[in-house]
């Protein structure tokens, strides 16, 4: 299994485009992805629960994966999040 702690960037936080990328980011593993903001972890496949986390600009949440393409993963997550999501600020 792999944690690790990354700060959201983008201007607008985790909204609907951003979940939506992370999440179709994520299904490309095989690896279980959870996302964890404080005491509340979902399943990073979920749309509805990357929104239920609500993390705005500045909120650090942890990307934990487990399997076997599980450091792939969370290296492309972390990179998506570092990129801003791709979006134009």
């Amino acid at each position: 299994m792999i944690e690790h702690d990354i700060e959201i960037k983008n201007k607008l936080g985790l909204h609907a485009r951003a979940a939506a990328k992370l999440v179709h980011c994520a299904a490309r593993f095989r690896s279980d992805i959870k996302i964890r903001k404080g005491d509340e972890e979902v399943d990073g496949k979920s749309i509805l629960g990357i929104l239920l986390l609500a993390a705005g600009r500045g909120t650090i949440i942890t990307i934990k994966a487990n399997g076997e393409d599980e450091a792939a993963a969370v290296e492309a997550i972390e990179k998506l999040i570092d990129a801003k999501f791709d979006e134009v600020e």
